[in-house]
């Protein structure tokens, strides 16, 4: 008995270290121009904003307490723009078909990448007060690393990456993603 619980807790401790090492990696994590995985510490508990899925994948938008705030004001359909600190993340996922439950529903599969927003207006002055991230997941090894042209979308791979994108919804301060109504 005392072999077994000696080798149950090695393998949590083992476990354990391979999460917490991973984690410290993910956080390592930046894209050129000083964007960090680390600035969104703790986004994987922020409050829904939205669903969505586009080329193939699933998502689910996040944001954290500012942003959620800001929505609840009325931001961006009131015309005035997200406060400093307002965040997001979409995470996407490739899906998967769960054919033996009722209904058969879609759900998220492989990670496939996290992207990040974040407003800060003197920090990104020249790319309408947004910073972009995104992150490609490799499931093999566990690890983030910054996307890039070869990435499926190609991205751009420093803090501006998604401004020509964005640009098209200036007028709803560069964000694309409506608040769910609940």
């Amino acid at each position: 008995m005392p072999t077994a619980v000696s080798i149950a807790v090695s393998i949590a401790v083992l476990v354990t270290g391979v999460s917490v090492a991973q984690d410290r990696d993910r956080y390592a994590v930046k894209v050129p121009n000083g964007l960090a995985f680390s600035e969104f510490r703790g986004y994987e508990d922020w409050a829904l904003i939205s669903l969505s899925g586009n080329g193939g994948k699933i998502a689910a938008i996040l944001g954290n307490p500012a942003m959620i705030g800001a929505y609840k004001q009325g931001i961006p359909g009131n015309g005035k723009p997200f406060p400093d600190g307002a965040m997001m993340a979409k995470i996407h996922w490739d899906p998967k078909k769960q054919e033996s439950y009722p209904g058969q529903p879609i759900v998220p599969g492989t990670l496939h990448d996290v992207d990040f927003m974040v407003k800060d207006s003197k920090r990104f002055a020249d790319s309408g007060g947004w910073g972009w991230a995104a992150f490609d997941y490799d499931d093999a090894s566990g690890t983030f690393r910054p996307a890039d042209a070869a990435s499926r979308p190609p991205q751009g791979n420093d803090a501006k990456c998604g401004l020509a994108c964005h640009t098209g919804v200036v007028t709803r301060d560069y964000v694309f993603t409506e608040y769910g109504k609940r």
